[in-house]
């Protein structure tokens, strides 16, 4: 642990977390007990804000700097504050992104823990993962009493690591029993819907039921197999006994951060547990919440999905933007990417959720661009604030702070509302997410998804909500379909049924579960040195 961070402990009070509620691990990091969320002297107090961002390159656009550094800001200013923070995946670690826990000044500590390992949930979730896969293996080996039909079977394996060789695997090849040789493969752990359900669960009751409905197969007159009929919840329930808990660990400078959870912020939800925002709203008085990808993906999910779902409804939106993303979505021309800028907007405006832009500034950015974004902004109604967290820290986002405290202040009873009802057919709100957010003016639905969503809705889930999977870097479909398109046509390829997270998964073109390294990864680059230190991450 560096030197300049506080002793957990200390963190702990400044939430006045009182010592029966944590589970201290090391100097630098513990757990907090779900018994807080029961305690009356507890209750929901604070706001929520969540953080997305315009559409992003490659490289991300400091979202989670910015979150951060709102995060230190508000505490800078004198506010009680916390972050609920998504833990990073090994696979970006090692891959082509490499560590997700902020940067510069901005940074959530001990941060080569929290990438590599941090207090084994990723492993946990991972493990009862793959002892479902095998309980249904073993099921076929041993007669399959529930009539699984071994060629349906959509439960795969889990591994936390960018691993292409294990995409397509064949099953069980010593074996001429039923489900011998049949084909599957393995999905990155954050893309596990255990993932989902530890990151949607508000205690272990909702855990244990979520586990029961997850469906990992169909038997052969086409009915869904779920966990529960496999006797497979108890034993995943043990192995998930601790990751349930949310982690508290801090900022560079102090500031309290709960990080807990993973899911992907394509075929799931993409945000930190629902737990550790109940907690967090409980002990503060501000929650940052930091949304996967743009507000196309992230903060639409966190409105038709989680606020839905949990019933935690977002006091603001902070939007983050940059001239580099502009020029990237203006093919190079910064003007001509803006209208981009207008489509997250208005994506935030249709959920009734009061906004401010932070523009996340970088060394090169010119004078001119960043008052332009100041500009268009402001044509819109919407306050922005420059944000220079990585640099400065705290002290670089007051003022970022200070207006999404008078937003929140002038703003009490926004009328933060979903994009759809349950009650409507899941054709309906996938036309409505796609028409309405992402600015398409008809959905193609293959034979395949039709047929998936038909079968769904008879199997009685077409109430729940749709998690719309597609590419990140364009509000399209089509990743280099730039700007704001419109005119065009959602492909709808494929669906899945995440009946225990609680959603429906809508696929629109190649989603990769499970990615690969590239030529040069950064497992290059990391290392220990002689006394132990952790470098390169």
């Amino acid at each position: 642990m560096s030197n300049s961070l506080l002793p957990i402990q200390a963190v702990a009070r400044k939430l006045d977390l009182p010592d029966q509620y944590f589970e201290q691990i090391g100097s630098d990091r513990g757990k907090v007990r779900l018994e807080l969320l029961s305690d009356p002297a507890f209750k929901r107090r604070g706001k929520l804000i969540i953080v997305t961002a315009t559409t992003p390159t490659a490289a991300g656009e400091g979202k989670t700097v910015t979150a951060i550094s709102l995060t230190q800001g508000l505490a800078h200013i004198g506010k009680e504050v916390v972050i609920t923070s998504r833990e990073p995946s090994l696979g970006p670690v090692f891959g082509m992104k490499g560590g997700a826990a902020g940067g510069g000044l901005s940074q959530i500590e001990p941060s080569s823990k929290i990438n590599l390992h941090f207090n084994g949930d990723f492993h946990a979730i991972a493990s009862a993962h793959n002892l479902l896969a095998a309980l249904v293996d073993a099921h076929l080996f041993h007669g399959n009493e529930l009539h699984l039909d071994p060629g349906q079977i959509t439960w795969p394996r889990t591994i936390d690591m960018n691993d292409r060789a294990l995409r397509h695997i064949t099953l069980s090849l010593d074996t001429k029993k039923e489900g011998g040789g049949r084909q599957s493969g393995f999905i990155i752990t954050a893309a596990s819907e255990i993932m989902a359900i530890i990151a949607l669960a508000n205690d272990r009751k909702d855990l244990r039921k979520r586990l029961e409905a997850m469906v990992v197969g169909v038997t052969r007159d086409g009915k869904p197999v779920c966990a529960k009929d496999l006797s497979a919840p108890g034993s995943m329930m043990a192995l998930l006994n601790e990751a349930i808990l949310p982690n508290l660990v801090q900022t560079t400078d102090g500031t309290p951060a709960f990080v807990h959870a993973g899911p992907f912020g394509n075929i799931a939800h993409g945000t930190s547990s629902v737990i550790s925002q109940e907690m967090g709203l409980r002990l503060a008085d501000y929650v940052v919440n930091e949304c996967g990808f743009a507000s196309d993906l992230g903060a639409e999910k966190y409105f038709d999905i989680v606020m839905q779902q949990s019933g935690i409804v977002p006091a603001a939106a902070v939007l983050v933007t940059t001239v580099r993303s502009m020029r990237n979505q203006g093919e190079g021309d910064f003007e001509s990417g803006l209208p981009n800028l207008g489509k997250h907007i208005a994506i935030l405006k249709s959920f009734g959720v009061p906004i401010v832009a932070a523009i996340n500034r970088f060394p090169d950015d010119a004078n001119s661009d960043l008052e332009q974004l100041a500009a268009y902004c402001a044509e819109r109604g919407v306050p922005s604030v420059l944000s220079e967290g990585f640099a400065m820290g705290g002290p670089g986002a007051r003022a970022l702070a200070e207006k999404v405290v008078e937003t929140i202040e002038r703003n009490p009873s926004p009328g933060v509302h979903a994009l759809y009802s349950f009650d409507e057919p899941l054709t309906d709100k996938i036309r409505k997410v796609a028409q309405r957010i992402y600015g398409a003016c008809d959905v193609n639905f293959s034979d395949q998804a039709k047929a998936k969503l038909k079968q769904f809705a008879d199997w009685g889930y077409g109430r729940l909500p749709v998690c719309l999977a597609k590419t990140q870097y364009s509000l399209s479909d089509d990743p280099k379909r730039l700007g704001a398109p419109t005119g065009w046509t959602l492909n709808v390829t494929n669906a899945s049924l995440s009946a225990g997270a609680g959603f429906v998964v809508v696929i629109s073109g190649n989603m990769m579960l499970m990615p690969g390294l590239s030529r040069v990864s950064r497992a290059a680059s990391i290392d220990v040195d002689d006394s132990g230190k952790i470098v390169g991450i």
